[in-house]
């Protein structure tokens, strides 16, 4: 009985590793639009939440800007843009995300703005594994003229290079500790930050362009 339950599980990740590899190969971005425009400074607003874990918004917000600086693009500083928009009455990211772009343009001075939302964040337990998970979507917008600029989305998983060997039984104890571990130690921070580099690092296939204070600004 475990040994075709195995089987079952192996062919439905199988069929799940396939749907997810030909997923991937279709996005292909447009970059007409970005290098029409090559904003020099962005704006960060607060990333929508639509996963479980209330940490999300500020736990994604407090990794982004490491990423586009190595990019080469000036950042407006996440702490002062956020208190801005409470001064202003403005705490709830969705809301935010609703202020019209030539609004924005004119509050912040920036050229582009990230609209980011945040769809896994935190522990995941699927019966025979155990991972932190933080997955996000992200969009580029010119805050002048309101056209997107750039789209991508990117995951990062605790589990990621871990062996599933040692049979089922060894599996299912390995997924229960890491169960434990995961909510005793918060790695979602950490997890958010690789996912992060994924989302808008520079130096990757349909990643973000060079920005002007780097090196390599105009040679992708």
């Amino acid at each position: 009985m475990l040994k075709k339950i195995s089987r079952s599980l192996l062919c439905l990740s199988l069929i799940f590793l396939a749907a997810g590899c030909a997923t991937r190969a279709k996005h292909v971005v447009d970059y007409t639009a970005f290098k029409q425009s090559r904003p020099k400074s962005i704006l960060i607003l607060p990333p929508v939440n639509t996963s479980p874990d209330v940490n999300a918004t500020y736990g994604m917000l407090s990794q982004m800007t490491y990423p586009l600086g190595e990019a080469g693009y000036y950042v407006l500083p996440v702490a002062l843009v956020d208190e801005t928009l409470k001064q202003n009455g403005m705490t709830n990211a969705t809301d935010i995300q609703t202020i019209a772009p030539a609004k924005l343009n004119e509050i912040f001075g920036a050229d582009a703005a990230l609209y980011v939302t945040v769809s896994k964040y935190g522990s995941i337990y699927a019966v025979l594994s155990s991972a932190v998970v933080v997955t996000a979507d992200a969009k580029l917008i010119d805050l002048k003229t309101g056209g997107t600029l750039w789209s991508g989305t990117a995951s990062a998983s605790s589990s990621e290079g871990g062996n599933s060997g040692g049979g089922l039984i060894a599996m299912l104890v390995t997924a229960a500790v890491n169960q434990i571990a995961n909510n005793l130690s918060d790695k979602s921070h950490v997890i958010a930050g690789v996912t992060s580099q994924r989302l808008l690092s520079a130096h990757q296939p349909n990643g973000i362009l060079y920005g002007p204070h780097s090196p390599k600004y105009g040679t992708d």
